[in-house]
């Protein structure tokens, strides 16, 4: 029976193909699962190395449509940025890759499928997670955790069997994919020190963009992107649209620091010009077309799926109740968001849509308006003092230092 195999035909992914063969006797099956960032020439020398490798199959599969339908779409409605920075450009391509996974295998007939986590990071956990829950109960196996190696061990592993391991061509650990590029170097190993301009793999730097803004238009339907300048397109064609011109104009290069699924700090560079134009204008649009309390309650609620789908608990059931939520608040979030990029950022210039809550013909900012007199905003402001003027009746000589704020001057806004 054989093993399927998660296969990105890096060093670890390498080390398995041979040793899952030699320790279980049984022939392996590799599967990379493209979910953005891949060229032909990559998926052409990630099935050559597989071969090399002496697989006895491999499977590609094109997860890039169902990474943006089931999870980017998510991250768009919800402006989920993770600690007001980071797009999630990993957490979601794990599900989708560990869901491809369990289907060869269980069209292979394998009960047994492998993957080349380590024991440190956050992947592990997602793969485990999904792979147990998507799979038909298979034994999940991850030989690199399981027998602690480092890479000097995998490497000698593989040369032993006279498997060439190509030297390292930069001091970086790049992961591309559709939503974003992460980048992991000796800089992110502490929170002290950006990381250097040739760091970033694909972007321009902002310092060398063009001098000349771009402007764009990006049009929304019930809270998706359909459009880019007037040209209707796919929602995996937006995204790959938005990251050749965004990352022309240095747009989407940040570091992010955060918590690990297992608890410890983490620190990872990104490159994101799709998601930071599109999380940028989304937002916009909705400032325009939904109360108040819609947003207060979905920035909550974005802020609760992000964090469970960085932490690989996508399939818990609450992700369906905020996704059902998230659904039925884009109803009205339609229109045409306009964005230039320059220099290595995206601003929003202004928001065209049929559901504006800016109704010119009910209410003028700062002058007049149709709905109330200035008789009813006089009672409104004295109601409105009420709770404060009340705490300081109840607090009146407890503490008289504190008594009263110091004034300051007006200012509009």
């Amino acid at each position: 029976m054989p093993i399927v195999l998660a296969f990105s035909g890096g060093l670890d992914t390498s080390f398995c193909v041979p040793y899952l063969q030699e320790t279980h006797d049984a022939p392996v099956h590799t599967v990379t699962v493209d979910t953005g960032g891949l060229t032909d020439d990559d998926r052409s020398a990630i099935e050559a190395r597989s071969q090399h490798l002496g697989a006895d199959h491999h499977h590609l599969v094109d997860g890039r449509t169902p990474l943006y339908d089931d999870h980017l779409s998510y991250l768009i409605k919800g402006n989920v940025l993770k600690g007001g920075v980071y797009p999630l450009c990993v957490g979601p391509e794990r599900i989708v890759q560990a869901r491809a996974v369990a289907e060869v295998a269980q069209a292979v007939g394998a009960s047994t499928v492998a993957h080349g986590s380590t024991g440190a990071g956050n992947d592990q956990v997602r793969f485990d997670v999904a792979l147990q829950l998507v799979g038909d109960d298979p034994d999940v196996i991850a030989p690199i955790r399981s027998r602690g190696l480092t890479r000097d061990e995998s490497t000698a592993y593989l040369e032993e069997r006279g498997f060439s391991v190509p030297a390292d061509t930069t001091d970086y650990s790049i992961n591309r994919g559709l939503w974003g590029t992460t980048i992991g170097g000796k800089e992110t190993l502490t929170a002290t020190t950006p990381l250097p301009e040739d760091a970033y793999p694909d972007t321009t730097s902002p310092a060398q963009a063009p001098d000349t803004p771009h402007t764009l238009t990006v049009t929304f339907e019930n809270g998706l992107p359909a459009a880019v300048d007037g040209t209707s397109r796919s929602g995996v064609e937006i995204v790959e649209t938005l990251n050749e011109i965004g990352g022309a104009h240095g747009v989407g290069r940040d570091v992010h620091v955060g918590d690990t699924i297992l608890g410890i700090k983490g620190r990872v560079g990104f490159e994101a010009p799709a998601a930071q134009i599109l999380i940028a204008a989304h937002r916009e649009l909705e400032k325009v077309v939904l109360s108040e309390q819609q947003q207060v309650q979905k920035h909550t609620l974005g802020d609760v799926y992000g964090r469970l789908l960085h932490e690989g608990q996508y399939f818990d059931p609450v992700m369906r109740d905020v996704e059902a939520f998230l659904d039925h608040s884009q109803d009205v979030v339609s229109g045409t968001v306009t964005v230039k990029l320059f220099k290595g950022r995206a601003t929003v210039q202004g928001v065209d849509s049929p559901h504006s809550l800016f109704d010119a013909g009910t209410a003028t900012y700062g002058e007049e308006n149709a709905l109330w007199d200035g008789r009813d905003a006089e009672g409104y402001t004295t109601l409105a003092a009420v709770p404060s003027l009340l705490a300081k009746k109840a607090r009146a000589g407890t503490d008289s230092s504190h008594s009263e704020a110091p004034l300051a001057e007006s200012t509009t806004g």
